[in-house]
């Protein structure tokens, strides 16, 4: 269990208020770049971000592309999908982003957020890096309105499958002690949260801080996984348990 720097919190530093709001924006939005830079992101998120239709995918696909630390090709970029910190962000071959997602990368540090290719985000998703990296492995799709949080490091392999309304996010708040308002508690991490190549989430399955998820294994709709998961195992719950093992599956 280790404690997390505040400092990395959204929250900490809009209530710092240091600098101005001016500033305060560009820290969240695309973080420590030249204005030039920060002027592009302005003029093309607020120009084409919002624009339907094909024109609009064609568009982004052609200027979206500078943003980003690396972007293969075949980029889809749906109507106003969140672009933040798009430097620190990854972006393979044939990768689809849907409409109304938000993409983070503010604390996703060295290694950046990863999304590899073939990756499907569909709309409504939230995919932040508060701290610690987030790596999509290849073919990996997640369902919409899904929400994926790093604190300490979330990973998903290859061909991972994730249904509509999941939730994957590392970090907590301490309960005990004072103050007394929980959100001016110490946070605190157990660690990466990790789901293995060719693992199934059913829909609004939640995945707990510290956890591993094996390969191939199927966990059950509105299953709360606050444990290690073998592989192949199909699991359902409350939380959740075992229920048997797929059979004919090797891993």
């Amino acid at each position: 269990m280790s404690t997390i720097d505040s400092e990395k919190l959204i929250r900490h530093k809009l209530s710092a208020g240091r600098g101005s709001p001016f500033q305060t924006y560009k820290n969240l939005t695309v973080g420590d770049v030249g204005l030039g830079r920060f002027v592009l992101y302005e003029l093309l998120t607020m120009l084409f971000g919002p624009m339907p239709g094909g024109i609009g995918f064609w568009l982004r696909k052609k200027c979206y592309p500078p943003l980003f630390r690396s972007v293969g090709r075949g980029l889809i970029i749906g109507r106003n999908v969140v672009i933040r910190h798009p430097s620190n962000i990854v972006i393979g071959d044939n990768v689809t982003i849907d409409d109304n997602s938000l993409i983070d990368g503010r604390g996703a540090g060295d290694t950046g957020l990863v999304l590899e290719d073939e990756v499907i985000i569909n709309r409504n998703c939230m995919i932040q890096a508060k701290g610690g990296r987030i790596r999509l492995g290849r073919r990996t799709t997640v369902g919409s309105n899904s929400v994926i949080v790093s604190t300490a490091g979330v990973e998903l392999g290859e061909a991972v499958m994730t249904a509509g309304n999941c939730y994957v996010s590392a970090g907590a708040y301490r309960v005990d002690g004072q103050p007394a308002a929980i959100m001016d508690q110490d946070a605190y991490s157990d660690g990466p949260i990790s789901i293995g190549d060719g693992a199934w989430l059913g829909t609004g399955v939640i995945v707990l801080d510290g956890v591993s998820v094996g390969k191939g294994a199927v966990i059950g709709a509105n299953a709360v996984v606050n444990k290690d998961i073998p592989d192949a195992a199909i699991a359902a719950g409350v939380p959740v348990r075992v229920l048997r093992t797929r059979r004919n599956v090797a891993y």
